[in-house]
């Protein structure tokens, strides 16, 4: 009796929870309902061609399988932008054409890599991947492994001398713990709720460094510089995400003294870029293996087979950009616009990041084509290129198009005046939960009814708030209406993102459809809206060029 007394109050306050959950998941005022049109004609339209016709996961195939690796610059990168582009003529679409977004720097190709490790005692093949821009070998070179035990300037001295054309592992590794939180997750209602009630950005007041920390900070400056010079036939890290074969990685680095602002710091991959020390990250089981050897006072040696070519035949960066054009006089040179970014890392094939939301764009495309639709505003589609060296492709787009928002004060484009909305995807394979508002509380009525049609998707939250480090940052930035959407994070930042495990297997399918639906629902309600959306707050503007 006292068992099903208490299974009954929790039954009660689990559907208490779930009202609770159902009734904010919009965000504050959740019970008002504005009067925006919607289209469920043209929804159940797009919703029939994609969960019944989708072509989504064979266009992640093309990208990822084919193509992918897609580094910015890359032979792979061309090759999958030109097929993008295609696809896009293919079904269409107009005024499809690759766009130079300005100039970027050294092209590089991973051709041929392995590592190897032997001792008297042992010899496995090392799991790990050469970072972008490392210089290859011209055939295969065994040398000693050595750790740079430093903790402290002082300490580079006794090893001045010692590390010309050997390994030199620089980290101490980290404690390996069982994994016993899921990998892979999907948002539950509370998670949701939380970001449906969520009315306070945190401030992006960058607070002071802890002491211990900026020392680290400069002991790593002092290092690097002292690596340089003494010229060592490649430095080893230990992958900073995943274990159980996962490498993450990103771009060989150097020098930069602490402080120094991003958009000061030199590249690896511009063309006057110094020589690059090649630089590996290996596999935290592996890394850990082969620091405990020596230890141990065991002498390992590394073999190395590093084919890698650099290309300088053509140092720009270029977006794809394809349209639906607008069919209305009075707006039909007014732009509405969904993206994603194409490039990617190296070491798998560049499917939740960012494959998914390429492919989703193209869907996307191709569902609204499919349903015939003619919208009012001109619906423009990108792929941009760049993204994961600092939002290149984005960035220099918007520069091009609407206005340098690096100016003081800016001077906005004419063409920034007549832009309507971007909707940018980004987060991997994950369904869309909703989308973040970018701190532009006036758009909240239109989002909650234009997820109205996705309920039984349990797509429905729109939150205050905004996840960073993607392409709709470009435009915010210009004072453009723009918007990333909320996603399940599925496995995203514990398994896939920028490592070897980012491949075509992560994809989950029945989200890819569903994405496409609702980005292609964003674009055409955008498209067809009697007022542009509203904008934020923005300092006066000064002229138009």
């Amino acid at each position: 009796m006292k068992k099903f007394f208490f299974k009954s109050l929790a039954v009660l306050f689990l559907c208490n929870v779930t009202l609770a959950t159902a009734n904010a998941q919009f965000g504050p005022n959740a019970a008002a309902v504005p009067n925006e049109p919607v289209d469920t004609t043209v929804i159940s339209k797009l919703k029939d061609e994609s969960m019944n016709h989708s072509k989504v996961m064979e266009t992640m195939s093309w990208l990822t399988d084919v193509y992918g690796p897609r580094l910015t610059g890359s032979p792979q990168l061309k090759r999958a932008s030109e097929w993008s582009k295609e696809q896009f003529e293919n079904w269409g679409l107009q005024n499809v054409h690759l766009e130079s977004w300005g100039e970027f720097g050294k092209g590089w190709e991973l051709e041929r890599y392995s590592l190897t490790a032997s001792s008297p005692y042992v010899s496995f093949s090392v799991i790990s991947y050469p970072k972008a821009w490392s210089v290859g070998t011209e055939r295969p070179v065994k040398a000693e492994v050595v750790y740079l035990d430093a903790k402290s300037e002082e300490d580079f001295a006794k090893y001045k001398g010692k590390l010309k054309g050997k390994f030199v592992m620089i980290v101490q590794p980290k404690e390996v713990k069982p994994n016993f939180d899921p990998i892979g997750k999907r948002y539950e209602d509370k998670d949701l709720l939380k970001l449906a009630n969520a009315t306070v950005v945190p401030s992006a007041k960058q607070e002071q460094l802890p002491a211990d920390v900026r020392k680290q900070m400069q002991l790593g400056y002092i290092r690097s510089q002292f690596l340089f010079a003494e010229k060592p036939l490649a430095i080893l890290d230990e992958t900073y995400r995943g274990t159980g074969g996962s490498v993450a990685l990103m771009a060989a680095t150097l020098p930069v003294a602490p402080g120094t602002p991003f958009d000061k710091r030199p590249t690896a991959y511009g063309t006057d870029a110094p020589p690059v020390l090649t630089q590996i990250s290996i596999n935290q089981e592996h890394y850990g293996r082969l620091y405990r050897l020596l230890q141990k006072g065991i002498k390992v040696e590394l073999e190395l087979d590093m084919k890698v070519k650099f290309n300088t035949n053509d140092t720009k960066g270029y977006n794809v950009i394809a349209e639906i054009p607008g069919t209305d006089p009075a707006l039909k040179d007014e732009v509405v616009m969904i993206g994603a970014h194409l490039d990617s890392w190296h070491s798998g094939t560049g499917a939740t990041d960012n494959g998914a939301g390429s492919g989703t764009v193209l869907e996307a495309a191709r569902l609204l084509k499919a349903a015939g639709i003619q919208p009012k505003r001109t619906i423009r589609f990108a792929l941009w290129t760049g993204e994961e060296q600092g939002l290149l492709g984005s960035r220099g787009y918007v520069k091009q198009h609407y206005g340098d928002v690096t100016e003081t004060p800016v001077k906005y484009t004419a063409e920034q005046e007549k832009f309507a909305a971007y909707f940018n995807l980004d987060n991997g394979t994950g369904q869309i939960r909703g989308i973040y508002l970018q701190q532009n509380e006036a758009c909240r009525p239109i989002f909650r009814t234009w997820l109205e049609p996705f309920k039984d998707w349990n797509a429905t939250t729109v939150s205050y708030g905004n996840t960073g480090g993607t392409d709709h940052l470009s435009f915010d930035a210009a004072n453009l209406p723009a918007f990333q959407f909320i996603q399940d994070p599925i496995e995203y930042s514990t398994w896939t993102h920028h490592s070897n495990m980012d491949t075509y297997e992560r994809i989950q399918e029945e989200d890819m459809k569903r994405n496409a639906v609702i980005m292609a629902s964003f674009a055409y309600q955008a498209a067809q809206r009697e007022a542009k959306l509203p904008r934020k707050p923005s300092p006066v503007k000064v002229g138009v060029k």
